[in-house]
C-alpha cells in the first residue's frame, strides 16, 4: 500500500525502513545545520527523535534555519520544530529538551537507548563531551566542523578528524580529542578558507540587539558573530542526514 515513505523504501527497501521506524535518534543543536538535519531524518522515516536546544528563534536566524519564519519568531526552536515533524509525520515520537548541553549538565542526559547522535551544536567543550559520551556508550556519531564564513557549500565532504584540513574548529576538536584519547570521529568538514566579514554598523550589540528580549544567550553577549547564509548550513545537514541513514541501514559506497 502506497504510504509517504514509499518513494523512499523504493531506494532501501522495506526491511531498512522497519530499521529506520525502530532507530532513535539524538540531533543537539536544530539550527542552520540541525534543522535541515532533523527534518530530513522524520521524512527519511526515522521513527523516534530527542531534539536538544535552548534557544528561541530570532530574526535573523530566517536567513537560513529551516524553522524560523515571521511568525515563529520569539517562540522555542524545539517547540516550533515539533509541530512541524509531527505536521510531516504524526506518529514520529518527539522529545524536547530546552537545554543548552555543557560538560557540566551532559550527565543528566539519558544516552542509554540511542541508536545515533548527531553533533550539530556551536560550542568546543560541548561538542567534545558528546564525542566522550558516544565512546562511553558506543554510539555512532557525526559531528559538523564549522559552517559559519563560508558560502561554497560543494567543499564539504564526510571524513575523519583526522584527517582534515584548514577549518579551525576541525583543527581544535582534533588536538582535544587526540588528548583524550579518541582515534575517530566521523565529521562534515570543508576546506574553504573562512572569509573575511565585512564591515558593517548593523552588528548586534548591547544597544542593538534584536534578540527575543527573554532570550537565555543574547548575540550581543558573544564573543563573535559569524556571517552564514541559506545554501551553506542547510547542504552541511542534509549531508549529515544522509550519513546517518546510510549508516543505520549500512549502506556503502
Amino acid at each position: 500500500m502506497l504510504n509517504q515513505f514509499s518513494r523512499t523504501e523504493l531506494l532501501f527497501g522495506k526491511n531498512a525502513m522497519e530499521k529506520l521506524f525502530n532507530s532513535h535518534i539524538a540531533v543537539f543543536g536544530i539550527g542552520g545545520v540541525g534543522s535541515y538535519t532533523v527534518e530530513a531524518l522524520v521524512r527519511s522515516g526515522v521513527g523516534a527523535i530527542d531534539i536538544f536546544d535552548d534557544d528561541k528563534v530570532c530574526l535573523t536566524n530566517i536567513n537560513r534555519q529551516l524553522f524560523a519564519l515571521r511568525n515563529t519568531v520569539g517562540k522555542y526552536k524545539v517547540d516550533v520544530a515539533e509541530e512541524r515533524l509531527l505536521d510531516i509525520n504524526p506518529n514520529v515520537k518527539i522529545k524536547k529538551h530546552i537545554v543548552f548541553v555543557t560538560k557540566e549538565n551532559i550527565d543528566d542526559i539519558d544516552f542509554s537507548n540511542l541508536d545515533y547522535i548527531v553533533d550539530a551544536i556551536d560550542t568546543v567543550t560541548a561538542k567534545i563531551s558528546l564525542v566522550e559520551k558516544a565512546n562511553e556508550y558506543n554510539i555512532p556519531i557525526i559531528s559538523a566542523m564549522g559552517a559559519g564564513n563560508k558560502i561554497e557549500p560543494t567543499k564539504f565532504e564526510v571524513t575523519d578528524i583526522y584527517k582534515t584540513e584548514v577549518c579551525p574548529l576541525a583543527k581544535v576538536m582534533r588536538s582535544e580529542l587526540k588528548k583524550r584519547g579518541i582515534k575517530k570521529l566521523k565529521v562534515v568538514y570543508s576546506k574553504e578558507t573562512p572569509i573575511k566579514l565585512k564591515e558593517t554598523d548593523n552588528l548586534c550589540n548591547e544597544n542593538n540587539c534584536i534578540c527575543p528580549p527573554d532570550a537565555k544567550r543574547k548575540c550581543s553577549k558573544r564573543r563573535q558573530i559569524p556571517g552564514s547564509n541559506a545554501f551553506v548550513p542547510p547542504v552541511v545537514g542534509l549531508i549529515i542526514a544522509g550519513e546517518v541513514i546510510k549508516d543505520l541501514i549500512n549502506i556503502s559506497y
